[in-house]
Order: C-alpha cells, then sequence, then structure tokens
C-alpha cells in the first residue's frame, strides 16, 4: 500500500483509455501540466467517474464467472482471486482523487460536487467491503502519515459509506452558492443533478438491501430508498464508448479475441438455460427475444448453428458440453446490446431498481425463499423490471410477458421469479455476486444454480468462492494485509 496509495499518482489517472467528455480527459496527461493546486474539482470529476467504472468492470470479470455469466473459452472455471485489478485502482485511481475533491470543495463551497464526491465514494467504499470485507479506508489516502495502513472493520466502513450516501442526498437537495456548476465532465448524468439525487436513493436502496440480513434494515427501508430511485432507463448509471480508438472491453476480449483464436469469454449454461426454456418452460414463445440481442448461436466463428438446434450455454469446469450433453453453441455477439465496440460499461440501472423493489415487496409481505403470492406493488415492479430491460436491448416485450412462465400473477408470484429476471437484466454485474451470498447460491432462488462442474486440480472442488483475498502486492509491501488464499471460501460479515 505504502507504494500505490501516493498523491504524486494524479498525473496518471487521466493516461487511461479515452472515451466521452475528451476535454476533461486531456487535461492532466502530460505530467506536471498542472499542479495540484491548480486543479479544480471540474478537472478531477471525470477522471474519478472513468475509474470507478472501471474499477466494477475488473470486479465483474472475476465475479461473473463465480455467479456463471461466462466461462473462459466458454467452459473454464475462474479460481480463486484477489480482485488486484480492482483494489489497485480504488486505491491508487479513485480515493485519492476523490480526497482532492473534497478538499477543493471545502474551501469553495461546491457541495454538488461534494455530492457527487460522496455518491462515488459510497459505491467504491461498498464495493471494496463487498469483495474483501474488512478493508483500508481512514488511513487510506496519507501516505505521508500512514505509509502501511490498517484494515478497518468491513462493518464500520459499509455504514460510513451509508452515511455518506444520506450525506450526498441532503447536499444535493441544498443550494450551491459556489458559482461552480457541473457540467459535461460528469460523463454519466453531464450535470443532472436530479439524477445524481435518484441514483443516490437508489444505490441506497441496494445498499440496504444487503444490509437486511445482518444489518438492521428492513424491507420498508428499502422500499422508502427505492421510491424515490431512479424513473426510467434514462436514469441508468453508465458509461458508453462513444469515441475511438477505444473499444468496450467486453467486445474486444469476447468477439475481437474470439474471432482471432485467442482468450475469450462465452456465456454459462446457467444464464442460458434460464432464456432458453429448459428452466422455466415456456407456453407460447420458443425462447426469450434477448437471446438474439445479446449472443450469437454458432458452431465456429462465423458459422451459424443449424436453427433447430437450442441455445446452448456452456458448463463451468466443463469440456465444452452444455447440461444436455451436447457441445454448447452459444457466444457474444458482434454488434450484440453488451458487446458492440461502443456498448456501455453498466453500474446500476433502472430495471435493476424495479427488482429491488419486487424483492423487497415481496419479503414486507411475509415472502420467504420458498412461498408462493406477493402484493400487487410487488407483481408490478416485477414486470416493470422485465420490460426496461428489454426496452434498453430493443427488443419486443409484449410476447415475453405475456407468456405464462412469465405472467404468473400476482398470487403465483415466487422469489426465484424475480431472481430469475433480476438476473438475466443484471448481466455482468457484482451485484449477482451479492444476490449469490445474500442468499447462499440457494437452487430455490436461482433455479438450477449448482457448483462448478468437479475438476482435480481445483483445490476448493465443491465450495463457492465467497469473497477475493487481499492481493499480494499489498501484502508484500505492508504487514498490516496478509494475503490468505483459502479466505475465498469464507463470508464476510455482509453475508454470514
Amino acid at each position: 500500500m505504502k507504494n500505490n496509495i501516493i498523491r504524486s499518482i494524479l498525473t496518471l489517472t487521466l493516461a487511461f483509455i479515452t472515451i466521452g467528455c475528451n476535454d476533461y480527459l486531456d487535461v492532466n496527461t502530460i505530467p506536471g501540466e498542472k499542479t495540484e493546486s491548480e486543479l479544480g474539482p471540474k478537472d478531477l470529476l471525470a477522471p474519478v467517474l472513468k475509474n470507478s467504472i472501471l474499477a466494477n468492470y475488473y470486479a465483474a470479470s472475476v465475479t461473473s464467472n463465480y455467479t456463471q455469466y461466462f466461462g473462459s473459452y466458454g467452459y473454464g472455471a475462474s479460481a480463486e482471486s484477489s480482485c488486484a485489478s480492482a483494489w489497485n485502482v480504488i486505491y491508487t485511481d479513485i480515493l485519492p482523487n476523490i480526497g482532492l475533491i473534497k478538499e477543493k470543495v471545502a474551501s469553495s463551497g461546491a457541495i454538488h460536487y461534494g455530492a457527487i464526491a460522496d455518491i462515488v465514494t459510497a459505491i467504491n467504499l461498498s464495493t471494496a467491503v463487498e469483495l474483501w470485507g474488512d478493508v483500508v479506508y481512514s488511513q487510506a489516502t496519507q501516505p505521508e502519515v500512514y505509509p502501511y495502513p490498517i484494515l478497518d472493520d468491513g462493518e464500520t466502513v459499509y455504514f460510513q459509506a451509508l452515511d455518506l450516501l444520506n450525506s450526498a442526498i441532503s447536499a444535493l437537495q441544498s443550494t450551491d452558492n459556489s458559482g461552480l456548476i457541473v457540467g459535461s465532465e460528469d460523463m454519466i448524468y453531464g450535470g443532472d443533478l436530479d439524477k445524481w439525487l435518484r441514483a443516490a436513493y437508489t444505490f441506497k436502496a441496494r445498499m440496504q438491501l444487503k444490509l437486511m440480513k445482518n444489518g438492521g434494515t428492513s424491507a420498508s427501508d428499502v422500499l422508502s430508498s427505492i421510491n424515490n430511485g431512479f424513473t426510467s432507463n434514462a436514469d441508468n448509471f453508465m458509461l458508453s464508448y462513444t469515441d475511438a480508438p477505444s473499444n468496450n472491453p467486453y467486445y474486444t476480449i469476447n468477439v475481437v479475441q474470439r474471432s482471432t483464436s485467442n482468450f475469450y469469454y462465452a456465456p454459462n449454461d446457467q444464464l442460458i438455460s434460464l432464456m432458453n426454456g429448459s428452466q422455466y418452460p415456456f407456453a407460447t414463445i420458443t425462447e426469450d427475444p434477448r437471446l438474439s440481442a445479446m449472443f450469437v448461436k454458432e458452431t465456429g466463428v462465423g458459422i451459424p448453428a443449424p436453427s433447430t438446434d437450442p441455445w446452448r450455454g456452456f458448463l463451468n469446469g466443463g469440456l465444452g458440453e452444455s447440461s444436455d450433453g451436447n457441445s454448447g453453441n452459444t457466444y457474444y455477439k458482434d454488434g450484440g446490446y453488451y458487446t458492440s465496440a461502443s456498448s456501455p460499461l453498466i453500474l446500476i440501472t433502472y430495471s435493476e431498481a424495479m427488482f429491488i423493489k419486487a424483492e423487497a415487496a415481496f419479503l414486507a409481505n411475509g415472502g420467504t425463499t420458498t412461498s408462493v403470492g406477493a402484493t400487487t406493488d410487488s407483481y408490478s415492479a416485477y414486470l416493470a423490471g422485465i420490460g426496461a430491460h428489454m426496452d434498453m436491448l430493443g427488443v419486443s416485450s409484449g410476447a415475453y410477458l405475456a407468456d405464462a412462465s412469465v405472467a404468473v400473477g400476482a398470487g403465483n408470484l415466487a422469489l426465484n421469479n424475480i431472481m430469475r429476471e433480476k438476473y438475466i437484466a443484471d448481466f455482468h454485474s457484482i451485484e449477482t455476486y451479492n444476490d449469490f451470498r445474500r442468499y447462499n447460491f440457494s437452487p430455490d432462488v436461482f433455479k438450477g444454480l449448482d457448483v462448478r462442474v468437479y475438476q482435480p486440480e481445483d483445490e476448493y472442488a465443491g465450495q463457492w468462492f465467497r469473497r477475493a483475498y487481499y492481493p499480494e502486492n499489498e501484502s508484500n509491501s505492508n504487514d498490516n494485509i496478509s494475503t490468505v488464499e483459502s479466505s475465498s471460501v469464507t463470508n464476510i460479515w455482509l453475508f454470514e
């Protein structure tokens, strides 16, 4: 940590892949072009937002294997991980620069910049706790004072993150007299503070939903927050890759690299089985229309599979087979919603907000992992979440929403119906890993879920990976942090 968290890293935070808001991202690409004292919140915000999205992506690159969204080469099962890339970005590129923003805010009174900084801090801190448990925070950005920072209690940090969201909500509802207006350097919402306010409430609801297990929050707390949250897909918290030469990394890895016979990921059977009718048999349609918006069905690169073949994902830990014993045939689509060169990287969506509301209302009504029956509010939010995701992908939702496997009615709604649709809509999201752990990887909640196929070299065969261990580069330079790979199969406090 001593070598990682240094204030001079500021000049490096802009030397990353350029996407959108080029004027702001180019402010400090030349080392020494601006001194720390010359930089204002407007100069610092864009790289903080970009790196927050990247940290989320790096974490999802690991957790999406654990949640069986994909596997390497279609079937590999990722082993335990330190999520080192996410750690490095959070602690070298994000928190130090957020600290600078907060310093500038304190002197200028730019409370709206401060509110955004608090929201982004809460996002990154909560992600860190969810990945590693206890994390560095109180001594994270003062290397001259704390060259070997300690780990803070994860539960304490998590509630500090929640307090930051509450502070941001209050600030966004207050008048900012500094004269500093948030504008196009805001790569997420372009300075729309109403959207930031809804984002703060939505992320607060996301955290409260997890805290229901061990943190003292309730379903009514979640509903109170989410009712002030996102109202449409226009509120989605995401970053689009709009300017060449940068490409969406899922496109680069899973489309481009596959076409050149290099490493790639392919969709997992767990995901595809929820969309092809095998886990939830359709009544009047043959497949989820989102399949063809996201994936292609091929026997080789550019070679379509027979139209009569079902969509088949790959088994984690298998040798290329799907759950029906045949070879997998489903791959990421070139030009698909998630895998075009300009596709967005997504942190949280209106669709997820509706599934948070559906689940919270279901639980508030006394629902359990195996019970059936929900309120009208829960059922309406469930349907709204599906429709929002289909609208985001640009596919028609009418026939799907009318199918008996989906249109179960409020009286027949089960938690697994809600979580099936949330799982599909939250594709690539690290929040799915939190959902799996909240419900202890339950096949009652996640229908068809099973641990990866046995591999002789798997030290933790038959066990789910439940957290990241601390990166070795940190433990090598800081005696207060220990790398213990076996911790990968033990819960953090939030999911015990």
